[in-house]
């Protein structure tokens, strides 16, 4: 679901504090762009799902950034509708969710024995 080698890598370059901005930055620019996500425009579509590939690769998100990339070849190809914008939905959050916690883990190892 994620790649933590990603995750560490990117940490190990821009330090906790730079990394904790970062990550609400893509948080909340995912999110803006999640909201919006609609087949009614399959052009924005197309363009919506590649800024979200992008972003979720280059923060580690391996599954939510596949079924984006999925979307984005999908809608490419003519087939707007065939993309689950609940799915991708439920992978964004899943992701997020086990970002937080093994993020978290990774930060404060003394709270694991806890």
């Amino acid at each position: 679901m994620l790649d933590w080698s990603r995750i560490e890598e990117l940490l190990g370059e821009v330090g906790e504090d730079e990394f904790r901005l970062i990550l609400e930055l893509f948080l909340d620019e995912v999110e803006g762009v999640m909201m919006r996500l609609s087949h009614d425009d399959p052009a924005q579509l197309e363009t919506d799902l590649h800024f979200l590939k992008g972003c979720a690769w280059n923060l580690g998100f391996s599954a939510f950034g596949a079924l984006c990339d999925l979307g984005e070849r999908s809608v490419h190809d003519g087939n707007a509708a065939g993309v689950i914008i609940k799915d991708l939905l439920g992978s964004y959050s899943e992701s997020k969710k086990v970002m937080m916690q093994g993020l978290d883990a990774a930060l404060h190892p003394a709270r694991r024995a806890q």
